[in-house]
This record gives C-alpha cells, structure tokens and sequence, in this order.
C-alpha cells in the first residue's frame, strides 16, 4: 500500500519531491508567460492611431503607458533576478504602435532572461529604489507583478473605453 501510495505522490505532484529553495522567484517566473501574452495582445488589439488616447487630460496616453510598461519590466526584473539593466533609448510614448509593441515585448523577453536568476536568497540585500534610497530587493519582488496586473488593468480599461475587449475578455 505505501508503495502505491508514494506512486501517486510522484504522479501526480512530481514538484513534491525536490522542494524549491526559491519559491517566490519560482511563483514569478511561472507568472510571466501569462502576464507577458496578455499585455503584449492588449497593445496589439488597440489601433495605431488610438495610442495617443486618454481617458482624462491627468492620464497618461496609451502610448505612454508601453513606455511605462518597458520601463518598469527592464527596471524591477533586473532587480528580482540582481542582473544590470541593460541601457535603452528613453522611451516617451510618442514613437508610434510599432515601435511601442516592440519595446514591450523586448522589454518581456528580457524579463525572461533575468528572472532565470532570481533568487529568494537575494531579496535582504538592497537595491536602490526610485527614490534614490536602499529598500530591500524583496521590494522589487513583490512590486514586479503588482505592476504587471497593474498596467494590465490599465489597458484593459483604455481599451474598453474604445469599444474593445481586453484579451482576457475576448472568447477562446
């Protein structure tokens, strides 16, 4: 009976018998892929000419919020996985869909590159946050996917505001 009984475990939990040492970096990394095809498919669903849209004149563009997107991806992987950031041309939301798509799928990709070395050993030492000041690396950790379902909600929400439904809305 123990045997059959172990037999099952590795069948059908197989991740039960080598447990991570980095659980939180495994957590991410497995969310990712998903955060990645729905962001990229929401900014490929909106149309070129309705990247300078607003909601409000307090908002920021479409646009700029790929910008924000491509910034924010280079900024806190590199800090999750403690990789440089590579140097990029400031993005301002202005360049036009095709390049905006580009950015933040390249912006992703590095994600994927960085997030291979993350580490929840690493989130004690300090980084230096937007404010110029050392913060823990576990912050960057914890903000990467706030800011992932963050700027995703965002888009959905632009997009809904021009007749549209966001990826995870549309049927399969």
């Amino acid at each position: 009976m123990k045997t059959k009984l172990a037999f099952c475990i590795v069948l059908f939990c197989g991740s039960c018998l080598a447990q991570s040492t980095s659980p939180v970096s495994d957590v991410i990394r497995e969310m990712l892929p998903e955060r990645e095809k729905n962001t990229v498919a929401a900014f490929e669903e909106m149309p070129a000419g309705k990247f300078d849209y607003k909601p409000t004149p307090e908002q920021m563009t479409f646009g700029h919020l790929a910008a924000h997107i491509t910034e924010g991806n280079y900024y806190f992987c590199a800090n999750v996985g403690d990789v440089a950031q590579p140097k990029m041309e400031e993005l301002k939301g202005t360049e036009g869909k095709e390049k905006l798509v580009a950015a933040v799928k390249a912006s992703f990709e590095f994600c994927h590159t960085a997030l291979v070395k993350a580490k929840d050993a690493s989130m004690n030492q300090d980084i230096t946050w937007f404010d110029g000041k050392p913060r823990p690396r576990a912050w960057a950790f914890v903000a990467l996917p706030s800011s992932w379902a963050d700027h995703y909600g965002m888009a959905a929400m632009y997009l809904r505001l021009n007749g549209l439904l966001p990826p995870t809305a549309q049927h399969k």
